[in-house]
């Protein structure tokens, strides 16, 4: 399994340094249900993705949304358990843990960078 870093190159910060790609239907559908948190530096990138769900999860998540060049579009900071979220304009989602948007300092309108 690749892990990917990713950078806020706006902010020159880093959401996560061992994030996971969901880019498969199964493992879109599978999530992060079967984890019971994120450490520091972990997440999931889910692509393609305009929502997500916190139900049946077991923690709390940020959630960044991106547009196809990377671009933050919208950012849902400790989505709790039981809640949608929903980004039209996205076309990737990045699950992280609670706290990483603040801590970066990500909005909408910086860009990201992905690397392997």
């Amino acid at each position: 399994m690749d892990l990917l870093t990713i950078r806020n190159l706006s902010k020159n910060t880093v959401l996560g340094d061992r994030i996971e790609a969901a880019d498969t239907s199964e493992k879109r559908r599978t999530g992060l249900l079967k984890h019971t948190g994120l450490g520091t530096g972990e997440g999931l990138w889910i692509v393609p993705c305009e929502g997500v769900h916190t139900f049946g999860m077991k923690f709390a998540i940020d959630v960044v949304y991106v547009n196809k060049k990377k671009q933050v579009v919208k950012v849902r900071p400790n989505m709790v358990q039981r809640r949608i979220s929903l980004c039209l304009r996205a076309h990737s989602v990045v699950e992280l843990p609670v706290g990483v948007i603040e801590a970066t300092m990500t909005v909408p309108g910086d860009q990201l960078g992905f690397e392997k």
